[in-house]
């Protein structure tokens, strides 16, 4: 409703994207290269066993976009994104800043959780979007440089078998795991209690709940949508 009332703060949203975006961004990098790799040796050998070698772009680029991406951008983000949200707002609220602001009658909710909430699943998109991309760089080069495969054959059997409603499905599970990460990092942020000890509890207890959320809904997700919307066909 803030964003039609004019109430949004878009300056501490427009703060958390961009250190949210310098936190993420390279422990992404780092995590969906070898992955991609990984991706494509495993593939490559599958196919070499059952003799369809020129399957191995349609199986590396799938298993990057429709799982990969969304799971490994989720994990970075309850990792790297989740802790920092739930160290911030934890050591405002050891400092007393939170009872501070309610006194003064300003809503935490507005100002403080909705736009760590709405950057949350802004960069969890992105960054599914750079797992994307970069995990079929990857996969790519190593097919062709380092497995000898064909460039052609490689983007072909990918653009056969990879359509855009793969690349939907990763989005929207992005919207839901931004979501989750922001929901269960100011809850433990906003509840903190104990001093400083308290606030490395509520980190460690933000990260490991947020992983384990991720995981119930990653499997969720991808069975209602294969319920939902099953293949007919290759």
């Amino acid at each position: 409703a803030d964003l039609f009332t004019g109430k949004f703060p878009w300056t501490e949203f427009i703060r958390q994207a961009a250190v949210m975006a310098g936190t993420s961004v390279a422990p992404t990098i780092m995590v969906a290269l070898p992955i991609g790799v990984t991706l494509s040796v495993q593939f490559a050998l599958l196919a070499g066993q059952v003799g369809a070698t020129s399957m191995a772009g349609a199986a590396s680029g799938l298993a990057v976009i429709r799982q990969a991406a969304s799971l490994v951008a989720a994990i970075i983000m309850a990792a790297a994104v989740g802790s920092a949200i739930t160290a911030d707002l934890g050591s405002r609220k050891i400092r007393d800043e939170i009872d501070a602001l309610e006194v003064l009658g300003i809503s935490v909710i507005q100002r403080l959780v909705v736009p760590r909430f709405v950057a949350a699943i802004m960069i969890s998109m992105a960054l599914t979007g750079l797992v994307c991309f970069t995990g079929f760089l990857a996969s790519y080069l190593f097919n062709v440089y380092f497995q000898h495969g064909a460039p052609g054959s490689f983007v072909a059997t990918f653009a056969s078998f990879t359509t855009t409603d793969d690349m939907k499905l990763a989005m929207v599970k992005a919207v839901v795991y931004g979501a989750i990460v922001g929901v269960v990092a100011c809850q433990k942020g906003l509840n903190t209690s104990g001093g400083s000890m308290g606030v490395a509890n509520a980190v460690n207890s933000s990260v490991v709940e947020s992983i384990l959320l991720l995981m119930i809904s990653n499997v969720a997700i991808s069975q209602m949508y294969l319920i939902l919307f099953p293949k007919t066909g290759l």
